[in-house]
């Protein structure tokens, strides 16, 4: 979700009012997926690993933005049947910020119509770090074997197990790249490059992506069949 700031700037505004806007701008995607029936599975990469260098107060914003979404939007999620999932490195959230999260993923942890994934304080490096301690770990408890380790184990000690593979990868605001999203998870993902920045990008974009989806031709590297 990207292009906020420069959003901002473009109308002579402060970055955080980018964000806010952004927030506005989630809420509605969610709200629309989930209404349509338009996928199963739903990931927001909200806080990566490296968004921590930025500035401290644009950092507090971010994380004051998701906490009071998580605490405005509960009720809304739950009557939709959306389940929240947080994936990311917890320990460095703030207290109240885990504390919400950890109530919005209990009260709809039954809920099945849209699995709504919140990348928060993500890294795709970090989270195939987390799969290799893993496998060290089992290895020095003599749990796992060298030979035992093959695609369907190293998912598993992911901290996004459970989770399918990423079908469409949309990136919003111009830039061409992934900026160490979900590595793994997106060996075989589509991807689609937007100039609209995220604050704008409303039900038509996102429809228009997915109709871009549907035309292409998914082989996974075995050929055109």
């Amino acid at each position: 979700m990207d292009g906020n700031g420069r959003w901002a700037k473009r109308r002579g505004l402060p970055r955080g009012e980018g964000h806010r806007r952004g927030a506005q701008a989630a809420e509605r995607l969610i709200r629309f997926a989930r209404s349509e029936k338009l996928c199963a599975h739903l990931t927001l990469f909200a806080l990566s690993t490296e968004n921590w260098d930025r500035p401290p107060d644009e950092v507090d914003l971010l994380l004051n933005l998701l906490e009071e979404f998580i605490n405005r939007k509960l009720k809304e999620l739950d009557d939709a049947g959306v389940r929240l999932n947080v994936i990311g490195q917890r320990d460095r959230l703030p207290p109240r910020l885990r504390s919400a999260v950890s109530k919005a993923e209990q009260r709809t942890r039954d809920n099945d119509n849209l699995h709504l994934h919140v990348a928060l304080s993500f890294g795709g490096r970090w989270a195939v770090s987390e799969a290799v301690r893993g496998a060290v770990r089992a290895a020095r408890a003599g749990e796992l074997r060298e030979e035992q380790v093959d695609e369907a184990v190293v998912h598993d000690l992911m901290p996004t197990a459970g989770i399918p593979d990423v079908d469409l990868l949309i990136r919003t605001a111009g830039e061409q790249r992934i900026s160490n999203f979900l590595l793994w998870e997106s060996a075989y993902a589509e991807l689609h490059f937007t100039a609209v920045p995220w604050p704008d990008f409303d039900e038509g974009e996102f429809c228009k992506a997915l109709e871009i989806y549907q035309g292409r031709q998914r082989s996974f590297g075995k050929g055109n069949l």
